[in-house]
């Protein structure tokens, strides 16, 4: 076991490596083929511990690789930890990746930089693998700012286009300001519980509060932005600073503004990061720190109203923006406050299996929007498209598969339904039940967020697929079904989007919930969601239907039997249109409050300071003064006799007088 997980860990460093040090050398196929082949290789070992670690019998395993760092207090192992959780994330991030590998070969078939793509791509496998199978907090971050690092590389990869460049930087920039709180986190658990090993924390922890009125209850233990904390405030002030980590990497609500930016880069990039790694980071992060989390009732209302209100606005924007990435994008975006709802009212199963069952389909819609992209010759606007159903059938059907499982589409109270159904009503009914202040806040709001979501996805399916072609005649001329290479993939991701969720909801929140998770997703004793979700009234099991039903309907009236009404309806309401298209405004308000200012503060110091005083008084000063008497000088050297005859006459004169006057004397 311990030779497979460090196979699963290395075999895309390896293929990184070799395809980013001799990409040149052995050429774009043997590349992609490297690459490709050691993913296929670490996906099938990850399917293997999946069935060994979380559906077989084997508890947690730790493998050792190297002792990394002692210092004082701080004795950090460079180490593997296995265990259901990990098992789950090794199984999307891996298999996720495999596909996109793949795809790639032939939606990148005409790249000339394929060799750096593909090592990108496994490169930002590998930081996601040390991310999800870290045994300390700071194996952890490194794995969390090397999937930072990738994603610039990869959303940036046409760095010729400004778009693109603009949108890496800012991607990198956001997720600085959520990785500020988490490397604090990171700082104030050491603090508190004197170490970052996560068997250490999650041991300590379990005693780490006082009792209610016990003599050291409000002992202060750490000073924090200069407040002095007790230990209850201070686990609820790290628990924060841990989940602004992950606000940042899962896009949530007022660190959101990179993600649908990153649509800039190549497609099979946002299939990988809206599926797989980077935005599913943060989900992992509170569902690994479960135990600390369970702790603190503040930070726990904290994440499920910040998950709310993500899915909610999210998926408002998503109803009328025109790239279809970009859709698919805010989806992402809306499903990832699903997840964060699920952890904040303490039912982790419900997060996580949402988590495994969305890559299945979020990955297949980006990867069915790469192929249209493919096929209507780069055009990315639903406005230019129409008509594809009968030109590209297979993407249309396998788009249709995962529109099916993104809006949850299922029969209450039966086994029929596809992936998002299982998942994402769990999710709901859990938040109806839970017995969290803001829980009906949070289950109005992920309602609301059903209906939107179905609007805009069969939105997306109608204005590309059906209807009349509005691109032009040339580009319809052209329009034709991807290569098997790419169509694959996406046999393979339609699979998981209709069975996943029958196959595995006993196992991740229903009856077979203890034996599966073993303890890797801790929940306080009497929060018993996972049985009480299974016993709310059946209108709040309904809801989601009729939501989603309900969503069908409109999409399909306004963009199918009525086409005008949209139009219409943008006219009619055309401030709140514009408040949707422009995404809150919050590009606008952040480059009002934080990049204007940054840039004239930039720009006084520049000039002022750097230019006037520093250099103005430093180095350029001293070197115009020299060159000021050294001018000066110069013109003493006339090049004339008399000049010279008459200094002479002027020396000799004070050398007389000089003499004179000192005999004298």
């Amino acid at each position: 076991m311990d030779t497979i997980i460090k196979a699963i860990v290395f075999l895309p460093l390896t293929g990184f490596l070799i395809a980013g040090i001799g990409g040149n050398a052995i050429g774009a196929k043997a590349s992609e083929y490297v690459t490709s082949g050691f993913m296929i290789l670490a996906a099938a070992l990850s399917w293997v511990v999946f069935f060994d670690v979380a559906m077989g019998e084997t508890e947690m395993v730790k493998v050792s690789v190297l002792r990394w760092i002692q210092s004082g207090g701080l004795d950090v192992e460079w180490a593997f930890r296995v265990d259901t959780l990990t098992a789950v994330m090794l199984v999307v991030v891996n298999s996720v990746s495999t596909l996109v590998h793949v795809y790639s070969i032939g939606y990148m078939h005409h790249d000339p930089h394929r060799p750096r793509f593909f090592a990108y791509l496994s490169l930002f496998t590998f930081a996601m693998l040390m991310l999800v199978t870290s045994d300390n907090l700071l194996q952890m971050f490194f794995g969390w700012e090397g999937v930072g690092l990738a994603s610039y590389l990869l959303i940036g990869f046409w760095y010729k286009k400004p778009s693109a460049c603009a949108a890496a930087m800012k991607a990198f920039i956001v997720n600085r300001v959520g990785d500020f709180g988490f490397i604090l986190g990171i700082s104030a658990v050491f603090v508190l519980f004197g170490s970052i090993n996560l068997e250490t924390i999650f041991a300590t922890a379990a005693t780490y509060l006082p009792a209610e009125g016990a003599a050291d209850a409000a002992e202060p233990v750490i000073n924090l932005f200069g407040m002095t904390l007790d230990k209850s405030h201070a686990l609820t002030a790290t628990c924060l600073l841990l989940f602004m980590g992950a606000m940042g990497k899962s896009a949530q609500f007022l660190l959101h503004t990179w993600l649908p930016d990153a649509m800039e880069g190549p497609t099979p990039v946002s299939a990988l990061i809206h599926a797989a790694t980077m935005v599913t980071a943060g989900v992992f992060l509170v569902a690994r720190m479960s135990p600390l989390f369970e702790l603190s009732h503040t930070a726990l209302m904290v994440v499920t109203l910040v998950g709310a209100i993500t899915a909610f606005f999210a998926a408002t924007v998503g109803l009328v923006q025109n790239d279809i990435k970009r859709v698919i994008a805010y989806s992402t975006c809306s499903q990832l406050g699903y997840m964060f709802v699920a952890l904040g009212i303490g039912a982790y199963g419900a997060a996580i299996f949402h988590l495994f069952t969305h890559a299945f389909f979020k990955a297949l819609l980006f990867l069915g929007a790469g192929s249209v992209i493919h096929a209507v010759d780069g055009e990315q606007d639903m406005r230019y498209m129409g008509g594809l159903r009968k030109h590209i059938p297979i993407t249309f059907w396998m788009m249709t598969i995962g529109t099916l499982a993104l809006t949850g589409v299922g029969i209450p109270g039966t086994v029929i339904g596809f992936a998002g159904f299982f998942s994402k009503d769990a999710i709901i009914e859990s938040a109806f039940a839970s017995h969290s202040p803001v829980a009906g806040f949070a289950f109005v709001l992920l309602v609301i967020a059903a209906l939107f979501t179905s609007f805009y996805s069969w939105r997306l399916a109608f204005m590309t697929f059906f209807g009349k072609p509005r691109a032009s005649a040339d580009v319809m001329h052209h329009v034709h079904e991807s290569p098997a290479v790419m169509l694959i993939p996406l046999y393979l991701l339609a699979a998981g989007a209709v069975v996943a969720g029958v196959i595995f909801v006993e196992y991740f929140y229903g009856h077979h919930y203890a034996e599966f998770w073993q303890g890797a997703l801790f929940t306080l004793p009497g929060n018993d969601l996972v049985n009480e979700y299974h016993h709310v009234p059946k209108w709040v099991k309904w809801s989601p239907f009729a939501a989603m039903a309900l969503g069908f309907v409109t999409a399909w009236y306004m963009y199918i039997r009525s086409p005008e009404t949209p139009k219409y309806l943008a006219e009619q309401h055309r401030g709140l249109y514009q408040f949707l298209l422009n995404k809150w405004y919050f590009d606008e308000l952040y480059d009002f409050l934080f990049v204007r200012p940054a840039m004239r503060i930039g720009k006084f110091l520049w000039k002022k300071g750097d230019g006037s005083v520093i250099d103005g008084l430093g180095p350029n000063g001293i070197a115009a003064r020299v060159l000021d008497v050294t001018d000066r000088v110069v013109r003493l050297q006339t090049g004339y006799l008399y000049h010279y005859a008459f200094a002479m006459l002027l020396g000799i004169a004070a050398l007389v007088t000089w003499m004179m006057l000192g005999s004298s004397l």
